[in-house]
């Protein structure tokens, strides 16, 4: 496995295809980024920058305290209505 960082704005670019496995990650219930990386299957610091970006436009929410870890659960904003 390699251990060169991807440049941020190739892994952005990525963001609206990567809709659709997170959300279907979260089916189940909140998870935590490394839960959601392991999931999707791609490395935990490139599922943050998707995460957050589906955060902030609103299609996933921060749903619990978080764990001992210091990790935030999020859910898809529909599981939360």
């Amino acid at each position: 496995m390699s251990t060169t960082l991807r440049d941020p704005r190739e892994i952005i670019r990525e963001e609206t295809m990567m809709h659709s496995p997170i959300l279907w990650a979260l089916r189940a219930g909140p998870l935590t980024i490394p839960e959601i990386a392991r999931h999707i299957g791609q490395p935990a610091n490139e599922a943050l920058f998707w995460v957050m970006g589906m955060r902030r436009y609103g299609h996933i929410v921060e749903v619990q305290d978080p764990t001992d870890e210091g990790y935030f659960r999020y859910a898809a904003k529909e599981a939360t209505s």
